[in-house]
């Protein structure tokens, strides 16, 4: 057994499994009302399968939205395809989940975004590589130990 519970991968598991589910519904019954989606993929990752002049164009990420025109979405369980129109020519694209870094239903405000550590280890150095050392923030007053709260203290 591990030292430690891994809840991000975990939860990016789960998270990708909604989406599994959400896109299975949809090539069964279709998009309901006005639900659509915008997914953003690493087009780099292992497993994307797309022609070569849209690599080309999107070399390290590319935007798909489907709404109006889509069709072929075959949904399994690691990676789903679907034919999308990009200025009417249709083109097959295959997407792991794992290529996923975000899934948005903007009609119902709805959203996803994986992170990975190299994010994380990205956004940390470009903070360490723009901060100035005369403006470093000071330190504010240590925040007050914290309260316990008994649960039972809210049960009638």
């Amino acid at each position: 057994m591990s030292a430690q519970i891994d809840y991000g991968n975990l939860m990016h598991s789960a998270m990708r499994g909604l989406i599994r589910t959400v896109l299975r519904d949809v090539a069964e019954r279709g998009l309901p009302g006005a639900h659509h989606f915008f997914i953003t993929f690493d087009t780099t990752h292992d497993g994307v399968r797309m022609a070569s002049w849209l690599r080309d164009r999107y070399p390290e990420e590319m935007t798909v939205v489907m709404q109006h025109w889509f069709e072929d979405l075959e949904v399994g369980e690691d990676e789903f395809s679907v034919t999308l129109n990009f200025g009417d020519a249709p083109e097959n694209l295959c997407i792991p989940y794992d290529a996923i870094k975000t899934f948005v239903d903007p009609s119902v405000e709805f959203g996803l975004r994986f992170e990975t550590a190299e994010d994380d280890e990205d956004e940390t150095a470009e903070a360490i590589e723009d901060a100035d050392p005369d403006q470093a923030p000071q330190p504010e007053d240590p925040r007050p130990d914290a309260e316990i709260v008994s649960l039972d203290s809210f049960r009638k």
